[in-house]
């Protein structure tokens, strides 16, 4: 139990269906990170060189090609790209939209982690990873704190 001089959080385990709800967001999150993770690649390869060719996703994730086929087969069925013999993967509309989005999420955390003192490249690399892993409102609040400190 807390008392009303501690500024510490209160240790006594929370009602179960907040630890579901937590647990529920965490693997959602987790779920969510590998699709945003290729999409936001995707964009990038098409960007720089006007496709994104299986090997190239591979050797950027660092995974073998089977493994990038057997995603983007998953991204395909889920209506995020679309795949077209001896020229590559593509974004549709949908795929887009989550890489416009996924990489909007990233550049939140990114500024938030330098306006806190990280260094950029450091700040770079953990926002790959926390940027999955936070609520709205959370990124909403990283996003005002940065326009506050800028």
């Amino acid at each position: 139990m807390q008392d009303s001089t501690s500024s510490a959080p209160d240790t006594a385990l929370v009602d179960p269906d907040v630890h579901v709800e937590s647990f529920r967001q965490a693997r959602e999150a987790r779920r969510l990170e590998l699709v945003e993770d290729y999409v936001e690649l995707i964009a990038d390869l098409i960007g720089d060189g006007g496709e994104a060719r299986q090997v190239d996703i591979a050797a950027r994730l660092g995974v073998a090609q089977p493994t990038v086929a057997k995603m983007l087969k998953r991204l395909a069925e889920d209506g995020l790209v679309q795949q077209r013999p001896y020229r590559g993967v593509f974004l549709t509309e949908a795929g887009q939209a989550l890489a416009v989005q996924s990489r909007e999420r990233h550049r939140i955390v990114e500024q938030f982690l330098c306006a806190l003192g990280v260094r950029p490249e450091i700040a770079r690399r953990d926002a790959e990873g926390i940027e999955h892993h936070v609520s709205a409102e959370t990124l909403e609040a990283f996003r005002l704190f940065t326009e506050r400190m800028g």
